[in-house]
């Protein structure tokens, strides 16, 4: 967290030395500060800034891109020329454990055109959700978790 505000304060003032308070501006900084730090890495040594950052990105790419290819498939299924509508509620045990990591999935799964969250149990080790295309249980529940789950997992943790 440390570094995050130091990124952005030293984004601040590189807007105040060039005078050009504009959102590219701030994007400018922001990266070039980024890379200040990320060359001062080692006076931080029990910093995760850099690898929570960029698996930030890489997982919010990842997402859109799932995104994408889920919104393309039930248009297909909708208009009738993709693969017929297999519905399923399923069981995915769960290995995120706090309240945040728990919410961070079901909003995505939720978020993902075709699946949605329904439940989660009460010892909150299973989530239960509904998947529009079900072909196969337990490679749904694979893909769940060695997707989605595990990538959420690696920036959280």
């Amino acid at each position: 967290m440390i570094l995050l505000v130091m990124n952005i304060l030293l984004a601040v003032a590189w807007m105040a030395v060039n005078g050009d308070f504009s959102g590219a501006g701030f994007v400018a900084g922001f990266i070039l500060s980024h890379i200040v730090l990320y060359l001062a890495r080692r006076l931080f040594p029990e910093q995760r800034y850099f690898r929570t950052l960029w698996g930030s990105v890489a997982f919010t790419l990842w997402f859109l891109k799932e995104v994408w290819v889920s919104s393309v498939r039930v248009a297909k299924a909708v208009v009738g020329i993709g693969p017929k509508p297999t519905p399923a509620v399923v069981a995915i045990p769960l290995d995120a454990r706090t309240d945040f990591e728990i919410t961070l999935l079901a909003c995505c799964i939720t978020l993902t055109p075709g699946t949605l969250s329904l439940d989660v149990s009460p010892d909150r080790k299973t989530l239960y959700i509904h998947s529009m295309f079900t072909d196969d249980v337990d490679a749904l529940r694979r893909e769940t978790k060695e997707t989605m789950e595990r990538r959420i997992l690696e920036v959280l943790r």
